[in-house]
């Protein structure tokens, strides 16, 4: 991660510095780069979406830039009986507006976008950043039908009032009797 070499370093090499600060003198060489336009940048600011430079140290995150948490669904298509099995598993790292309460009731709504979708819903549990729900919903549908379709979840609210806080999907072209592990960035809703 740091070039270790001395004459990089400003002074003695500090072993119980974070691999991960980096605020600590010797990341200062350190590119990082823009995911989405692989433009350098520099550790310490970054461009906003309106082009001005932040500190990262002052950032505060909203709307888009707020990290929701993932999802983790195990999928499986047994073609002997022509069945999908989707398994919620949990939540990792959720957030949810202030405006929701500390503790809402939350539940995982799912859709299959088919032609006429098929919806199914966890149970609500109680908010927290780590959700476990390990539930399990079997529907019988022909593979064809379902590799031209996305599977979409929607992070949901009961209380104190229903509301979806998040969303995330994945198409269905692979499905195999083999089963998969997913793990899906939560975004916000779509308007």
């Amino acid at each position: 991660v740091s070039d270790l070499r001395a004459s990089a370093l400003a002074g003695p090499l500090d072993v119980s510095r974070s691999m991960f600060d980096l605020r600590s003198p010797p990341h200062r060489f350190i590119k990082r780069y823009d995911s989405v336009s692989s433009v350098p940048s520099s550790s310490s600011s970054r461009k906003d979406s309106q082009g001005s430079n932040r500190s990262l140290d002052t950032i505060t995150l909203s709307g888009d830039e707020r990290d929701f948490g993932r999802l983790n669904v195990k999928l499986c298509y047994v073609s002997s009986v022509e069945q999908i099995w989707i398994t919620v598993l949990h939540c990792k790292d959720l957030s949810w507006p202030s405006s929701c309460g500390e503790n809402p009731r939350i539940c995982v709504k799912g859709i299959l976008t088919l032609p006429k979708p098929v919806h199914f819903k966890s149970s609500a549990k109680e908010g927290c950043s780590d959700i476990e729900f390990m539930e399990t919903f079997v529907f019988a549908i022909k593979l064809q039908s379902l590799q031209a379709v996305r599977l979409v979840f929607k992070i949901q609210t009961q209380t104190p009032r229903k509301k979806t806080i998040g969303e995330c999907s994945l198409a269905l072209r692979e499905l195999s009797s083999q089963e998969s592990n997913h793990w899906l960035d939560i975004s916000p809703p779509s308007k």
